[in-house]
């Protein structure tokens, strides 16, 4: 009843009370497009509702996880007051629905994460990825802040001098990297990643289900009490789909250039 009516992502019942949900739009290395990015932020209160799910675990079809948004997508923002508007009670949506969704969410991180790729990835309450992975939030690099869910929890995660060096410069980091920084819980090779998120997610099935999801609750306390920074960050994100950075951004990635935004000028 729940999920039945998402047209990209895929979901597969299995043992114990796991649901693996797919991101399923591997042409365009599973980024997503307006319908995809607001199943993203809507899955997470209808797995937090659904009493058949214990443990949610999310993957990628094909080589990515999830290359974020479509440039289509975030060409068709700038400027544009009503979509920039929607867009931002879109992704609040999907960062306060992970971190309040009741259930655990667990990511297998099979390939590139980026951009709603990167906010799924890690937020999650336990992410295991690929080694060679790459993970990045190249919001700076596109001409608009770093918003989504990178000021809460980057510096939560990674410490503030890498969260600073990583979001000002938009530079990507492997797997491998990720969990040495403590960017993400665990890194194994691309083959045994799904295999081993779905392993830890029958034991959680498995164990005390109100122990586990109580615990998640408070340990996402410091999320929630960072809602102030997050707010603010998502603010100024949109507030830089209005200019004219974001045109430029978009144009030198499609045209495979160094960007020249007007406000280096």
């Amino acid at each position: 009843m729940y999920f039945s009516k998402y047209e990209y992502l895929l979901f597969e019942r299995k043992e114990n009370g796991v649901l693996l949900i797919t991101i399923n739009r591997p042409e365009k290395f599973n980024a997503t497009n307006e319908i995809g990015h607001g199943e993203l932020a809507r899955i997470w209160r209808d797995v937090s509702e659904d009493h058949l799910t214990k443990v949610a675990v999310i993957t990628g079809s094909g080589k990515a996880f999830s290359a974020g948004g479509d440039l289509d997508m975030v060409l068709n923002m700038a400027g544009n007051y009503e979509r920039v508007n929607h867009m931002l009670r879109e992704m609040s949506d999907m960062v306060y629905n992970i971190i309040n969704c009741e259930k655990p969410i667990i990511s297998a991180i099979n390939g590139v994460a980026v951009g709603a790729g990167a906010v799924v990835a890690l937020l999650a309450d336990i992410s295991i990825c690929a080694l060679d992975a790459k993970i990045g939030d190249g919001h700076v690099k596109l001409g608009v802040a770093a918003g989504d869910h990178a000021s809460i929890l980057w510096p939560l995660l990674g410490g503030i001098a890498r969260a600073r060096y990583y979001l000002l410069t938009g530079e990507m980091i492997t797997g491998e990297e990720a969990e040495r920084i403590g960017m993400v819980s665990k890194a194994l090779p691309k083959q045994e990643v799904l295999d081993e998120a779905l392993r830890v997610a029958d034991g959680l099935a498995k164990g005390s289900q109100d122990a586990i999801r109580l615990t998640k609750k408070a340990i996402n306390g410091w999320l929630r009490n960072a809602g102030q920074i997050f707010d603010t960050s998502a603010a100024y994100e949109m507030l830089t789909f209005m200019g004219p950075d974001v045109v430029e951004g978009v144009a030198a990635l499609r045209e495979k250039r160094a960007p020249s935004f007007p406000s280096s000028i």
